[in-house]
């Protein structure tokens, strides 16, 4: 998740950068288009996979820790992502219910969301030096059956898109029980490869066929909606790793959303760390299933109001993104 600093109620330039930061507008990629290509052949998809060892998935770190960590002047945005799979706790062979609403535990209740999100894993060019990095993301219904959802900081930052990039749906501290999904293409808004601006912050990744077998076909699919009311009960999802916790745990938070501060997303209040960028946000969702509609992510929060999440949200643009996506 990015995240924002204040001072004296306005937003501190661009030198300053901490866990989760607001980015600044950065200069636009040498990739003009919204989409990037990746692995594109099997030789290609199968050097992806081979990198992803279970050890450099466990050592991978959220992009919000790795930038404060090593660039201080950069322009004020920030990442984060991790997951791990969930067994669900039953009483009586009865799935218990979660608690609504809820600022931030761990998920129990089992369902589709447990397979169908997941560990995003990248390499992140930080200045030119290469890091392992991870968000969240979640694989959704789609034409090709093909398409995980995340942040769009979680394809692209700083003016680069990210490399081998995979998805891991269910990932379980090294473990990968769904295998790893290598992306043939990443992609975002055009407003997120442009300047990299925070209303935007939705990304797409199409993903390679694994064994003769597409993504949703293995794992399933959530639904996603656009252009929806902005206050609804909503559910958000994400494997944070940052204090308190350990990126170990897929972590859910609950709750009516609300008009954002800083963007014109949706916001909610929630503990989630970095680690959790990119993660799905449901509403209509169904506790005793796990499923519901995609209507945003993990995106950013704001130092003076860390107990609030904000996603962006999902208008016409994010619908084109979607499309353009399915259609690959």
């Amino acid at each position: 998740m990015l995240r924002r600093h204040w001072r004296s109620g306005a937003v501190l330039a661009a030198s300053t950068l901490v866990a989760c930061g607001l980015f600044a507008p950065a200069p636009a990629s040498a990739d003009s288009g919204i989409a990037h290509p990746q692995a594109v052949t099997n030789a290609q998809a199968e050097k992806v996979s081979a990198y992803w060892t279970p050890a450099r998935m466990r050592a991978a770190i959220p992009m919000d820790q790795l930038l404060a960590r090593t660039t201080k002047k950069i322009s004020g945005k920030v990442a984060a992502g991790r997951p791990a799979t969930v067994r669900p706790t039953a009483v009586g062979g009865v799935v218990q219910p979660q608690a609504f609403p809820s600022g931030g535990g761990a998920w129990t209740g089992g369902g589709a969301v447990v397979h169908t999100a997941g560990r995003v894993f990248f390499v992140y060019n930080d200045a030119g030096t290469p890091r392992n990095a991870s968000c969240s993301g979640n694989a959704v219904t789609s034409g090709n059956k093909s398409v995980v959802i995340t942040a769009g900081h979680c394809v692209k930052l700083g003016g680069n898109f990210h490399t081998k990039w995979t998805f891991v749906p269910a990932y379980n501290n090294g473990n990968a029980p769904y295998g790893t999904w290598s992306a043939r293409a990443t992609m975002s808004t055009p407003q997120w490869v442009a300047s990299e601006d925070i209303n935007y912050d939705v990304g797409a990744a199409v993903v390679n066929q694994l064994n003769g077998k597409s993504l949703t076909d293995v794992v399933g699919g959530q639904g996603v909606a656009f252009n929806q009311a902005k206050n609804a009960a909503m559910y958000a999802f994400g494997w944070p790793a940052a204090d308190p916790y350990d990126g170990t745990k897929m972590i859910y938070c609950s709750g009516n959303t609300f008009n954002a501060l800083i963007s014109d997303g949706i916001g909610m209040t929630c503990d989630m760390t970095g680690g959790a960028s990119g993660g799905p946000w449901f509403r209509s969702f169904n506790e005793s299933t796990g499923t519901g509609l995609l209507n945003s992510v993990n995106s950013y929060k704001i130092n003076l109001v860390s107990i609030w999440m904000f996603g962006p949200y999902f208008g016409a643009d994010a619908q084109n993104l979607y499309n353009k996506a399915q259609a690959a």
